[in-house]
């Protein structure tokens, strides 16, 4: 199944802390991980969290100020994130086009505003205070269900097909074979149910791919791979393996 890449932690941050476990085994095939990242008690410089897209939406919640908290899913490209000397957030991060929500509600940059949807997030952070990640789980996965019961996640079929068949699919023609579909039905289903069209869709998996090693099966020749990488992530793969931890 997808795997996207955990988001850039820089080398030299060695006081950042990132854990992220999966989900019971029924939710396996919308859900990816429920994650945590904080610091280690109060950093010399701020963090900046390198975001990279993965298609992926996530619920984010923090637990130094409870009351903010949001649904996000970032674009086609990187995002730098100032996360200050002290943080702590943590949440649960879906496959790409299992979140049917309101999409109006999705963000894209820096959460630093109260969340005021109806989605019991807040009441969820305020129960995860004092106690550690690995004792999460209970209380993430009680939110999944509210968000099942109220059809604000769902199992997309159509994604699932892609996601499973991605290492034989190499082109949009492709996923619209996979998913029976014309070119056209695929535009419009796709990019009502993950917000993005087929062509940055696949991109944006290809890159994914490419961070496990075979990026040579996705591109035509290293040279448009490194092009295509630098875009997306704003340096060259050299230089993301070297500065941060992946």
């Amino acid at each position: 199944m997808y795997d996207p890449i955990k988001d850039g932690i820089h080398k030299k941050f060695g006081s950042v802390s990132f854990c992220e476990t999966k989900p019971p085994q029924k939710y396996e095939s919308i859900i990816h991980s429920y994650w945590e990242i904080k610091s280690i008690g109060v950093l010399k410089e701020d963090f900046i969290l390198h975001v990279i897209p993965d298609a992926c939406v996530n619920i984010l919640l923090n637990l130094i100020n409870t009351k903010i908290a949001a649904i996000t899913m970032r674009k086609t490209e990187y995002v730098t994130l100032n996360l200050g000397k002290q943080f702590h957030y943590t949440g649960i991060q879906f496959l790409p086009g299992m979140w049917q929500g309101n999409p109006k509600e999705i963000l894209s940059g820096f959460v630093d505003q109260p969340y005021v949807g109806n989605l019991p997030l807040v009441q969820t952070a305020n129960q995860l205070l004092n106690l550690e990640f690995e004792n999460f789980s209970p209380f993430f996965t009680q939110l999944v269900e509210t968000l099942w019961k109220q059809e604000v996640i769902i199992k997309n079929d159509l994604v699932s097909i892609i996601l499973e068949n991605l290492d034989e699919i190499e082109s949009v023609e492709d996923m619209a074979a996979y998913g029976n579909l014309s070119p056209r039905q695929l535009q419009r289903k796709l990019k009502q149910t993950t917000g993005f069209s087929p062509h940055d869709f696949l991109k944006i998996l290809r890159l994914q791919k490419a961070f496990k090693g075979h990026y040579l099966d996705f591109y035509t020749d290293q040279s448009h791979f490194i092009h295509s990488f630098r875009k997306i992530t704003g340096y060259t793969p050299k230089e993301y393996f070297k500065h941060f931890d992946v």
